[in-house]
């Protein structure tokens, strides 16, 4: 953090947003918060904000689960709702990095890849410029991340909001912006992709021609409140997980 700014890590949250600052964020600093009793989570679902805007939140958002757009547009529609009430709130979003347009309702939990598969969906640093921006002027200032993210990525939400925060990360030192450091490339056609435009507008290939680019969520029909979501605390047996694999081969079957 540049000196100037130093003294903002002794105020709070609100006091941070209330006085015109966007912080940026991960979702492990949220969860730190709550378990040191400065914030307190409410419901999670966008629809407790758009049914019942008057329970008085002070920052309204989403955390995990889906990817930035998808985020960014859930928190829209629970700005609308806590507007047309008449009433207040700052607003904060923490998405995952991943791409999860095939997810349901239960977000990314229920995609084959998770948790150890996901990496092929990962946000590049420029999705992660396009995210800070669609935030931003979405009226969110309290912009961060959730699973997935690494450093490379939150750098990169920093340095497109630099212009409006007033200064650039400390880590932006250690690369050219935009790619500028590739004007010293050995190669040519590697020489002509440092611009802005070029990686504005990349689309990005897999790799890997044998995947698809969707995914069938699975979920097997099991939600809150369900028997089969109990958290046991002794280790799963071997014949529970033959039961698991029976409803997993059932639940395929179905599909």
């Amino acid at each position: 953090v540049p000196p100037v700014f130093k003294y903002k890590q002794l105020l709070g949250i609100l006091e941070r947003l209330n006085a015109g600052e966007i912080v940026i964020g991960d979702g492990g600093f949220v969860f730190a918060l709550e378990k040191r009793g400065y914030v307190k989570a409410g419901p999670w679902t966008p629809e407790a904000t758009v049914t019942h805007p008057e329970a008085g939140a002070q920052i309204v958002g989403v955390n995990c689960h889906f990817d930035p757009m998808t985020c960014v547009k859930a928190v829209k529609m629970m700005k609308e709702g806590v507007e047309k009430a008449g009433l207040k709130a700052q607003y904060m979003v923490q998405p995952l990095a991943y791409h999860t347009p095939d997810c349901n309702c239960q977000g990314f939990i229920d995609l084959p890849e998770f948790p150890f598969a996901l990496e092929p969906r990962i946000l590049t640093r420029w999705d992660m410029h396009q995210y800070a921006r669609e935030a931003y002027n979405a009226g969110i200032r309290y912009i961060g991340g959730c699973c997935g993210y690494e450093p490379y990525h939150i750098r990169a939400v920093a340095e497109e909001l630099a212009k409006e925060r007033g200064f650039l990360p400390a880590a932006s030192e250690k690369h050219g912006l935009w790619g500028s450091a590739l004007e010293m490339h050995t190669k040519p056609w590697v020489r002509a992709r440092a611009r802005r435009d070029y990686w504005e507008n990349i689309r990005p290939a897999s790799g890997r021609p044998q995947c698809p680019s969707l995914s069938t969520p699975e979920g097997w029909g099991v939600t809150k409140g369900h028997s089969e979501l109990v958290q046991h605390k002794e280790a799963t047996s071997a014949q529970e997980m033959n039961r698991v694999l029976e409803m997993q081969k059932k639940a395929k079957s179905s599909a």
